[in-house]
């Protein structure tokens, strides 16, 4: 039986449909990510679960009980939000502590808690300063040890890492990741960052327009989308029609394909192209190849610069059979 499973679940706000027989199962112990675009709903559906925002119809059964109708307070989740929203006339122990305060936890034993949930964030040496005092990556550490100090039974992350540097942002989620694993947290993370789904997640639910077009782990959501919008979503594939895709492939294709980048290689006899330019993405070269008229991008690792294609030079290119994937 699952631990968390959302059954049939509506919202519309008004004549707008936000969502619609969203109905998800989630294991005990799992990190489930809702990855999508701005406007697909995961964001609603993450407050609904909280109790925020009331649902239209539906059940939210969280270890067979319906949260539905139950108070936010009495739900038992804990919830990080992008904004921090943490008190500023408050302390980072005050603010971590106030979750205690509302349960009316004594006073000896919400002071060890709020301790142990500082050092889970690596934050012991900080407990005295206030928000203001803290840089955003620090604030984002104190609201989620503000949810985990409550011992909630399902955590819930807001895009929580999306007001962050690169570097900060990296840092924090393999955080998050830690704790999360060494508590075995229930835990859904919403994002619209497909490396960070794809990083963080025991298992991704992709939705879209508020419908999930594809569940399942990250190997299994980057190799073989269910659809075109799962492709051009997840990972930079080469969408091609029928038409195109059989004149590059020099063979009739009857349906859509996504071939990946990485998937199609230099090679000394194959397909001729054309090097139209190229991106440096760190340890990747990106180049924009033309090849019987379609336009490809190819990505190879950049071990030296001696080896970088220039453009308008000729090439030729093999393409993996396997990684020919037909989508709808």
């Amino acid at each position: 039986m699952s631990f968390l499973h959302i059954r049939n679940l509506h919202k519309s706000y008004g004549s707008t449909q936000i969502f619609s027989d969203i109905d998800i199962e989630i294991s005990r112990g799992q990190f489930i990510t809702l990855l999508g675009p701005s406007g697909c709903g995961k964001s609603t559906l993450l407050r609904c679960i909280a109790g925020l925002t009331e649902v239209d119809g539906g059940q939210i059964l969280l270890d067979g009980q319906d949260l539905v109708p139950m108070p936010p307070q009495k739900r038992g989740v804990g919830m990080v939000f992008q904004s921090y929203a943490l008190f500023p006339n408050m302390t980072v122990a005050q603010n971590v502590a106030f979750g205690l305060r509302m349960q009316k936890v004594p006073g000896a034993e919400a002071s060890k808690r709020v301790a142990e949930a500082l050092e889970l964030v690596e934050l012991n040496d900080y407990a005295a300063r206030y928000p203001h005092q803290l840089s955003g990556g620090q604030c984002q550490r104190v609201a989620l040890a503000r949810s985990l100090v409550t011992r909630p039974r399902l955590l819930l992350l807001d895009e929580p890492l999306s007001a962050l540097d690169a570097r900060i942002r990296k840092h924090l989620r393999e955080q998050i990741r830690a704790i999360q694993q060494e508590l075995g947290l229930t835990t859904i993370f919403v994002t619209h960052d497909q490396e960070e789904a794809l990083v963080l997640s025991d298992r991704i639910v992709l939705m879209n327009s508020g419908r999930i077009v594809q569940s399942g782990d990250a190997e299994t959501l980057y190799t073989a989308p269910a659809d075109a919008f799962a492709a051009g979503f997840i990972g930079n594939y080469n969408l091609l029609d029928a038409e195109t895709a059989s004149r590059l492939l020099q063979r009739p294709v009857s349906q859509r394909v996504a071939i990946r980048p990485e998937a199609i290689h230099f090679t000394s006899d194959g397909i001729e192209g054309t090097i139209l330019g190229r991106s440096l993405l760190g340890n990747v070269v990106r180049y924009r190849v033309e090849a019987h008229g379609v336009e490809l991008l190819v990505d190879v690792l950049n071990r030296c610069a001696d080896d970088l294609h220039n453009n308008g030079q000729r090439v030729c290119l093999a393409i993996s059979a396997n990684a020919i994937r037909e989508v709808a």
